[in-house]
Parts: structure tokens; C-alpha cells; sequence
């Protein structure tokens, strides 16, 4: 990508696939599959997107929650793109059960965090890549994910 993804997101996050147009990164929190999307663009709001471009975005947004509901228990897809502490445009998209620990509250800035071992991050990965080679998606790179220092 050429352009730098934000600290916060670098901090808090794995990176699972990335294209020219997008990264996708995996929050680490093992409470909750939570899958951010990152476009590349220097554009801080989703209504300064080209129609275009933000049909795009709608259509990653898609494919992931495909991804998500296919492979991992859900009873319900949270999506959503809230900028106040990251502003560099992303797009959330989060795994509910009835049985969270927020359900039916919202997980943002909860309290039950814990981070995932190296080991389900690559799991995660590897579901990802064999989705995209399923659903013959190309054009993303995998590599491996970086380890986290315990916060």
C-alpha cells in the first residue's frame, strides 16, 4: 500500500491479506472476530469517495462478511466505519453471538479484551486465503502476520 496505516490500526491489529486497493487486518481481541477493512486513499470520509470507489468498498465489505458468516459463528454482522480516534477511513466488521460477552450491547470500547495467540491468527489467515482461492478472489498478498506484544 502506499500509503502508511495509522498507528492506532498498526498497534491493535493484524494484518491477514493486503491488495494495491485495500488491506485487511484482524483486531486482536480474541472475544470477538473483528475484521477491519482499510482502503487505500488519503480521503478521511466515505461520502468524498468516488461512487466508484465506494462501490468497491461495498463490495469488500461483502466479501468479508461472506467470509465471516461461512466460517465462524455468527448470529448477527456488525459494519460499521466510526473515525473518531482513527481517522484514516476503515470499515469494521464484527462477528456477534448471543452469547458475547456484550451481547446485546455494543462491543465498542468494551472492557473484555484479550489477545489472540499467534497460532489462531494464522488459522484465521489460512481460512481467509482458502476463502479467496474458493471464491477465486485474487490479487491479495499474504504474508505473515507480525506478533503483538502483550497490552
Amino acid at each position: 500500500m502506499s500509503i502508511e496505516l495509522d498507528q492506532n490500526l498498526q498497534k491493535d491489529c493484524y494484518k491477514l491479506a493486503e491488495s494495491e486497493d485495500y488491506l485487511w487486518l484482524l483486531l486482536n481481541n480474541r472475544y470477538f472476530l473483528w475484521m477491519i477493512i482499510v482502503p487505500n486513499t488519503a480521503q478521511t470520509e466515505l461520502y468524498r469517495l468516488t461512487e466508484q470507489e465506494q462501490q468497491k468498498l461495498t463490495q469488500q465489505s461483502n466479501m468479508i462478511s461472506e467470509f465471516i458468516t461461512q466460517n465462524f459463528a455468527c448470529d448477527k454482522l456488525n459494519v460499521a466505519s466510526i473515525g473518531n480516534i482513527v481517522a484514516q477511513i476503515h470499515l469494521h466488521i464484527i462477528a456477534r453471538t448471543t452469547t458475547d460477552l456484550c451481547w446485546p450491547g455494543v462491543v465498542w470500547g468494551t472492557e473484555h479484551k484479550a489477545p489472540y495467540p499467534i497460532d489462531a491468527v494464522l488459522e484465521i489467515q489460512t481460512k481467509l486465503q482458502q476463502f479467496c482461492l474458493d471464491k477465486n478472489i485474487t490479487g491479495y498478498h499474504f504474508s505473515a502476520p507480525e506478533i503483538k506484544a502483550v497490552q
